[in-house]
């Protein structure tokens, strides 16, 4: 059973960080790329962040980045999204997305956890 279980969202207030992990299983980690979307209300979901599963590199929005980092725990079976410098304009429910590196209509998502950044 594919499972991807998000976990460390919450209330922050601006300029604050936050740590959200992405812990999955029940398939082949490593085949995967990892990434992070968000949607915010009455807004589409957007792409955020994606580590890519050779390792070969990431890739950012531009509204984020120097500001957020993606990384990846094999290992572990765990993606990871530090966001620093946190904005009002990211709150959003924050999703965690794998995608076959090969089979690109492998794809599953996670249940979302909210970010709300306020003071």
């Amino acid at each position: 059973q594919v499972q991807l279980v998000e976990s460390g969202g919450g209330l922050v207030q601006p300029g604050g960080s936050l740590r959200l992990s992405c812990a999955a299983s029940g398939f082949t980690f490593s085949n995967y790329d990892m990434s992070w979307y968000r949607q915010a209300p009455g807004k589409e979901r957007e792409l955020v962040a994606t580590f890519s599963s050779p390792g070969t590199g990431t890739n950012y929005a531009d509204s984020v980045k120097g500001r957020f980092t993606i990384s990846r725990d094999n290992a572990k079976n765990t993606a990871y999204l530090q966001m620093n410098s946190l904005k009002p304009d990211d709150t959003a429910v924050y999703y965690c997305n794998a995608k076959h590196w090969t089979f690109s209509n492998l794809v599953y998502w996670g249940q979302g956890t909210q970010v709300t950044v306020s003071s």
